[in-house]
This record gives structure tokens, sequence and C-alpha cells, in this order.
């Protein structure tokens, strides 16, 4: 493989400049105390062009030899019977399952399950925060988004791309849920070997990928980038509508996630501990990252329209005020700057809806107590899933 030299080319650049000083990445510092350097630039900069090659070797040996729905329902198998040493399976199927299987020294399940417990409680919240901050806020990435396009994912549609974040979250935020041959472990292995099948064909088919700027597709660095969206991102988003967090709830969340990226293949010295890691590791990978292009106002505008075309709102007036909310959230927890540049549209009394959120969110954690919150977390956020399987599982949709 050639051997490029990352450097953190936009580490001048006024994007990159903006945001640390004064946009979100200077409201992640003050809540996280990162001291921020590229002293350890070069420990990091060589997974832009690293990928989880034993995900890889499984996609060769299984989805390139046979139907695709044969190779699923056969991995289907390994994730929920297991797979031992003495098993008649390709060297690279033993190789994912014998890591996956054996639980790792530091993880704690108790702890784990703290952090499930902030995602069920934080109900509509953390589905506001998945969407409105972590999603449409990772598409100002220019390259990270490449993938993306190459894959078509545009063609795909919203509905159906968040249908399948919206599963792979759910599911690997229950209890229990990540324990081996469980629902959620399930879906960490099915995904990593969607992120190879996806990789592979990239490489494959998309002639015009450009490694030395973009990095491998769906390389380490940027897989890390991801999950710390799911972990420090979504974190802060909670804190910005107004939830308190308690310090267990905290290293409970970050102690899942790092699970689940262990689960995915991301090197374990990509997994942030806290807060603090998180933030530190995101401003050194930031630095490679260009700002929005027009894929990314192309994939922001898909998201933001994704309301008007679920039909799992009945009438024409909801889907619009539900757009409307939407457009109010992504302006206060994002910054304007990135608002501008994905062109999300201004509205009348955009901070009203948000604002209030907040000041009920602070009532409610006050008022009602956690077990409480926690049932009718998982139970709403159980049926916003089902409501978007029912759809996107029925072919007629589109």
């Amino acid at each position: 493989m050639k051997d490029y030299n990352l450097q953190p080319r936009f580490k001048d650049s006024a994007h990159f400049k903006n945001f640390w000083a004064k946009g979100n990445g200077k409201q992640l510092t003050y809540f996280s105390g990162a001291e921020l350097s590229f002293n350890d630039f070069e420990k990091f900069s060589h997974f832009f062009y690293h990928v989880d090659e034993i995900g890889d070797e499984v996609v060769k040996d299984i989805y390139f030899k046979k139907k695709y729905s044969e190779a699923s329902r056969e991995i289907e198998q390994y994730i929920r019977n297991g797979v031992s040493e003495n098993d008649d399976v390709p060297e690279s199927v033993k190789k994912l399952f014998l890591q996956t299987q054996t639980t790792p020294d530091w993880l704690d399940y108790d702890l784990i399950n703290k952090g499930a417990e902030l995602c069920m409680r934080s109900n509509l919240d953390s589905l506001i925060s998945l969407r409105d901050y972590c999603l449409i806020g990772g598409y100002d990435y220019a390259y990270l988004n490449k993938p993306l396009i190459a894959t078509e994912a545009l063609k795909k549609g919203a509905v159906k791309r968040l249908s399948e974040t919206l599963d792979f979250w759910v599911n690997v935020t229950r209890y229990d849920a990540l324990e081996v041959h469980k629902k959620g472990y399930e879906f960490a292995i099915k995904t990593r070997l969607i992120h190879s099948y996806a990789r592979l064909s990239i490489k494959k088919h998309y002639k015009n990928w450009d490694t030395e700027n973009w990095g491998e597709p769906i390389n380490s660095w940027d897989m890390m980038a991801t999950y710390i969206g799911f972990s420090l991102v979504f974190l802060h988003s909670l804190h910005k509508l107004g939830n308190t967090i308690s310090a267990e709830e905290e290293r409970g969340h970050f102690h899942l996630w790092k699970y689940v990226g262990y689960l995915l293949g991301i090197p374990e010295e990509l997994l942030p501990n806290n807060k603090k890691q998180a933030t530190e590791y995101f401003y050194l990978w930031t630095s490679v990252q260009p700002p929005s292009d027009k894929d990314s106002v192309l994939l922001a505008h898909s998201l933001l329209n994704e309301s008007l075309e679920n039909p799992i709102l009945k009438f024409k007036f909801q889907r619009k005020n539900l757009r409307y909310l939407h457009i109010c959230c992504t302006w206060f927890l994002l910054d304007d700057e990135v608002c501008k540049r994905l062109q999300i549209p201004k509205v009348p009394f955009q901070s009203g809806f948000p604002v209030t959120k907040r000041m009920i969110n602070k009532i409610y954690d006050s008022t009602v107590s956690r077990e409480t919150r926690i049932k009718k977390g998982n139970k709403d956020q159980m049926k916003v899933l089902q409501d978007y399987l029912k759809i996107t599982q029925n072919s007629n949709f589109h």
C-alpha cells in the first residue's frame, strides 16, 4: 500500500478555527475540559488509511462467493450459535468471531446498562439529538460523506437511511443487548460486515476514489469520528436540551459506545473512555476534513425533507410541522456557520420550540422518577422504530 504523509491540512482554515474558537467546538472543549493540541496527530493520522481487514476477509470468503441472501443467513447462524476453534468454517470467520465472542478485560456490563438507561430515559430527545445534531452535523465534513455518495445513498432516500440508523441505535442501547449472541451484538456484527461490503464495492467499482485526500473508504479514523458522534456529540446535545446527566450515566454511555466500537472492529486505541479524550481525538480528526460541499447540502436537505416524504404522519400539515420543528432544533443545536453552509432554511420563531423543550426537560427531570422515565422512554423509542420499520419494510415504499 502506498505510504501517504498526512498533515493537519485544514488547521489554519476559517471553518476549522471558527468551530473550535467560537462554535460547538468551543462548547465541547468547555463541556469536556479537553486540552487541545496537535502533539498526538501522528499517533492517530495513519488510521486514515487503515481499515477493518478481518471484516473485509469475511466478506470476500462468504458474501463474494454466494448469493447475498444465502451469505446473510450463514452469518446469522454464526452470530446466533457461535463459532469455535474446531468448526469447519473459513479462517477469516474464525478470526472475526473468536475476537467478538471474547469479552475484553475492561468490559463492565453493569456500566453498559447505565449508558443504555441514559439513552432510554432521554426519550425523544435522544432521537432529536441523533438526527438534528449527530447526523446532520456530520454532513458538514465533506470527505466523511464520500462513501455515502459513492454507494448512492441519496437514491435510497433519507427515510430508509434514517430507519436503518434508528434500528441499529435502538437495538444496541437496550438492557443487556450487547451480550454475545444477543440482538445488539448481532446488529454490531452485521453493521461491521455491511461496512466491509461497502468498502470493497467502492474500491472495486468507484474508479474516482481519491485515497490520498479522502482516506480509505470507511477507514478506521472516520469510524472513530462517527462513533464519537454517537457518544460525545450525542451527550452534548442532551446537555444543550436541558437534560441532567449523572457522572455514572456519562461513564456508562462512553463504555457502551467503546464496546460497540470494539465489536465493529475499530482499533481500541481510537476508542475514547470519556468526554475529555473524545474531544481531544475529535479535534485532531476535524483538522483533515474540509467544510460542506454540494454533496453535503444534498444529504442535509434529503434528511430535512424526510418528514415530508414519510407517511407515518397522515396529514400534510403534520408533516410540514414536523419538518419545521426539526429545522428549529438543527439551528439550536448546530453552529450558525454550519447551518448556513448546509443551507438550512431560516424559519420564524426558530428558538421557541427547543428553548421551551429545554425548560420542560429541567422540570420533568426533577419531578418524574428515573425508573418511570426509563420505561416511558424505552416504550416511546420502540414505537417510533416500529413505525419506521413498518413503512420501510413495505415493498411499495421507495
